[in-house]
């Protein structure tokens, strides 16, 4: 396997890692808004940052993700 096998391999581990990473995240806030009766403006104060900074965390992922697909020329 030649040097740019390795790196475009790696680099496709990595968004695969991020694709996952984003996927547990969103299971979590659903799970989290689910357990306040589906809607975040029911949540206490503690669960509602809870829920910001997960969110947060999400789109941040999101963008990598983007970021990643646009380097990895992947489509749709």
């Amino acid at each position: 396997m030649s040097e740019n096998e390795r790196s475009a391999l790696h680099r496709v581990q990595q968004y695969r890692k991020i694709v996952l990473l984003y996927e547990a995240l969103d299971k979590e806030i659903d799970d989290l808004i689910m357990s306040h009766g589906g809607f975040a403006d029911k949540m206490p104060p503690e669960a509602l940052e809870r829920y910001r900074g997960l969110a947060r965390r999400r789109d941040d992922l999101q963008n990598e993700m983007r970021a990643m697909e646009q380097e990895l020329n992947i489509d749709e």
